[in-house]
């Protein structure tokens, strides 16, 4: 933003700290003389015949206030301008550090040093919100990347059918179609994924009235042949949990979790439960399912976009989806002021837990 050229901050305190320093004098000479001068008798022999009468004083005073004021100005704009210089020093580093980060590095850090004060807890805030910048824009950059690899990988596909169908005439036509098909409908899932995921983020969604328990139980209706396909229990427990948020994108929530939790199953035999209950001020959603051990540095890596869980189990490939289910959670979650908790759990599977600000 373009600004008139003004004082500088330090220049400012230095005149205000002269300007208090005069004031302080002049207010100390008022009071010597309206309370020691006005006494002193006007007349040739002076206080009691002996002293010295108020003209002489006033002749002897007033040189010696005046260079008394003069030094006090100088004095106050010199020591003004050291003491403000001193105290703006950290300001100093926290405007380079600002200037380098709209500059575009976002690595680097204040790190002031000394004790706590308010330029400190700036410094400190100022490194912070940095840390959180860089972590969200690598983010975005890694996002940026798998997306675009993973939406060239569908249309590399397609390519490389059409130019076989080109090749060889004689080729099933009927299996070409299929697998376009098959991949087409892959990249348009990948797509309508990938826009929800940033409707999730922006936030911009209008607020209604939503119980937790009737999602829970339409995504269970949804997914049920899917469960009962691979053989696995699907249960339904706990009572109305109620919230405000955007109603499609929390069932879409809580169907990404129950189809994670019946994918990411044993092959046969397996179970999902999914309650429903409050705590306290919360809704609280759970989705607990069975499966394989998982190592716990691998549970915090979930939740990051594309990936896939390459060690958790899948009975087929025919829901392997593209990798967004639980960022697609995540983000969701985040939009709606909540917090999500992955949990490895001791016999093998995930305990998936959503707490949401509750809703009269």
């Amino acid at each position: 933003m373009d600004r008139r050229p003004g004082l500088s901050a330090r220049l400012k305190l230095a005149l205000s700290y002269a300007g208090f320093l005069a004031v302080a004098g002049a207010l100390l000479l008022a009071v010597v003389w309206g309370y020691l001068l006005r006494y002193v008798p006007d007349n040739p022999q002076g206080l009691l015949g002996v002293s010295p009468n108020r003209y002489l004083l006033v002749r002897t005073f007033l040189p010696a206030a005046a260079w008394a004021m003069a030094f006090l100005l100088v004095f106050g704009l010199v020591g003004g301008w050291l003491l403000a210089g001193r105290m703006l020093a950290p300001l100093t580093q926290i405007r380079d550090a600002a200037r380098r980060a709209g500059e575009g590095s976002l690595s680097h850090r204040i790190r002031m040093k000394g004790r706590q004060d308010e330029f400190r807890e700036l410094s400190d805030a100022f490194d912070s919100m940095l840390q959180k910048l860089e972590s969200h824009v690598a983010e975005q950059r890694r996002f940026a990347a798998n997306a675009s690899h993973e939406l060239r990988t569908p249309l590399a596909i397609s390519r490389a059918l059409l130019d076989v169908a080109r090749e060889d005439p004689t080729r099933d036509r009927d299996e070409l179609v299929e697998r376009l098909q098959a991949v087409n409908t892959r990249a348009i899932d990948l797509t309508e994924a990938l826009l929800l995921l940033s409707r999730g983020d922006t936030g911009t969604f209008a607020r209604e009235s939503v119980d937790l328990s009737l999602l829970a139980e339409e995504a269970a209706e949804t997914l049920l042949p899917l469960a009962e396909r691979r053989r696995i229990t699907l249960d339904v427990t706990g009572g109305a949990a109620r919230t405000s948020g955007s109603a499609e994108l929390l069932l879409r929530m809580v169907t990404n979790l129950v189809q994670n939790a019946v994918v990411h199953n044993v092959p046969t035999g397996g179970t999902v439960t999914v309650h429903t209950g409050t705590e306290g001020a919360m809704s609280v959603l759970r989705v607990e399912n069975t499966g394989r051990r998982l190592p716990p540095d691998l549970v915090p890596t979930l939740t990051e976009p594309f990936q896939r869980g390459a060690e958790r189990v899948r009975t087929d490939d025919e829901h392997a989806g593209v990798g967004l289910g639980l960022a697609i959670v995540q983000s969701v979650v985040r939009a709606h002021d909540g917090s999500l908790d992955l949990a490895p759990r001791p016999a093998g599977g995930l305990l998936v837990t959503v707490r949401l600000p509750g809703a009269p």
